[in-house]
C-alpha cells in the first residue's frame, strides 16, 4: 500500500463488524464499522494528508452497508476531490455461490450441507435461501439446508433438520466472514468447512477492489460514493466485478446510474449476469 493511502475495510453484520476480520487482512487495513467509528477514521487520515480507500466487506447479501457507508463518506468534512474513494463491494452475491460452490466441492457428497450466517433483515435472509438453491442445483450434494447465527432456524436446529431428512452427517459452510457455532448436542456428526475465502484470496480481492477505485478515479473522476448510495435501492452495487479479476475496459461515468449491471471477466455489456453454473465457475476459477 501506498505511504500516503490509507486503506479501510468497514464492515457490518457479515463480518461482526470487524471481529471476524481482526489479523486477516494485513497490517497497513484499517478495520472499522460504519457510522461515527469510520467518520473519525476517515478524517483522521485526512488531517493528517492521506487519502482514504473505503472497501465495503460484503459478499453480498448486505447492500446496505454499501449505501450507509456512502453517506458517511459523504457527510466527512474538508474531503477534496479523489482524497476519498468508495470501492465496489468486497463481494457480490454471484461471488458468494462460487465461494460456497468451491467449499461445497471439498465436502463428501453423502455429507449434508449447511449453509449457515449471522441473520439480517428479511431479505438479506431470503438471499441466503436463493444462494443455497443454487449451491445444491450445481452442486453434487442433495441436501443443502439453511441455517441463522441468531436467527430461525439457528446452526443447531439446521443440523437437526438434516438429520430428519435423513442425514448421517453435516458439514456447516460458512456463508459470511464469520465462524459459526453449531451449538447444542448434534443427533449427527458436525463438521465445519472453515473459513469461506481464505486469508490469500481476501487480501487478494481487497488489493483489486483498491486498485479498480484507484483507476476508476484516474480515468473517470469517479470517487464511488454516488453510485455507492444506490446500492440499496437496487439490493447491490450498481457496478460490480468479480473477485480476482482485473479490468481492461472502461466506463462513461458522467451519466446518472438509472441501470445496476454486473460484469462477468472479460465482459463490457450492459446487462445482469445470473450466478448460473458458468458463472459460479468463474467465480470458483478467481480464488483458486
Amino acid at each position: 500500500m501506498a505511504g500516503n493511502v490509507a486503506v479501510i475495510a468497514v464492515c457490518g453484520h457479515e463480518a461482526a463488524y470487524g471481529r471476524a476480520l481482526e489479523g486477516r487482512l494485513g497490517p497497513d487495513v484499517g478495520i472499522v464499522p460504519n457510522g461515527r467509528a469510520l467518520f473519525r477514521t476517515v478524517a483522521a487520515h485526512l488531517r493528517r494528508g492521506k487519502r482514504a480507500v473505503v472497501v465495503p466487506m460484503t459478499l453480498g447479501r448486505e447492500p446496505g452497508l454499501v449505501a450507509d457507508t456512502a453517506r458517511t463518506l459523504r457527510a466527512v468534512p474538508d474531503a477534496g476531490p479523489g482524497a476519498v474513494l468508495l470501492t465496489e463491494p468486497f463481494g457480490t452475491a454471484q461471488h458468494l455461490v462460487a465461494w460456497l460452490r468451491a467449499a461445497a466441492g471439498r465436502v463428501p457428497a453423502d455429507s449434508a450441507l449447511l449453509v449457515a450466517a449471522p441473520s439480517g433483515d428479511p431479505f438479506e435472509d431470503a438471499e441466503l435461501h436463493r444462494v443455497a438453491a443454487l449451491v445444491r442445483r450445481y452442486g453434487r450434494h442433495t441436501l443443502v439446508e439453511v441455517a441463522f447465527d441468531g436467527g430461525d432456524p439457528g446452526p443447531a436446529e439446521g443440523a437437526r433438520r438434516c438429520a430428519l431428512l435423513g442425514a448421517e452427517r453435516v458439514t456447516l459452510l460458512p456463508a459470511s466472514f464469520t465462524a459459526v457455532d453449531p451449538g447444542g448436542a448434534a443427533t449427527v456428526p458436525v463438521a465445519d468447512a472453515g473459513p469461506l475465502v481464505p486469508d490469500p484470496a481476501l487480501r487478494r480481492v481487497l488489493d483489486e477492489r483498491v486498485a479498480d477505485a484507484h483507476r476508476r478515479w484516474s480515468e473517470h473522476g469517479d470517487d464511488g460514493i454516488s453510485a455507492g448510495l444506490a446500492a440499496a435501492d437496487h439490493h447491490g452495487h450498481a457496478h460490480t466485478h468479480p473477485p480476482g479479476e482485473g479490468h481492461g475496459h472502461s466506463h462513461d461515468h458522467g451519466h446518472a446510474h438509472g441501470h445496476p449491471h454486473e460484469h462477468g471477466p472479460g465482459t463490457g455489456h450492459r446487462h445482469h449476469h445470473h450466478p448460473s453454473a458458468a458463472g459460479a465457475d468463474r467465480g470458483i476459477r478467481s480464488i483458486a
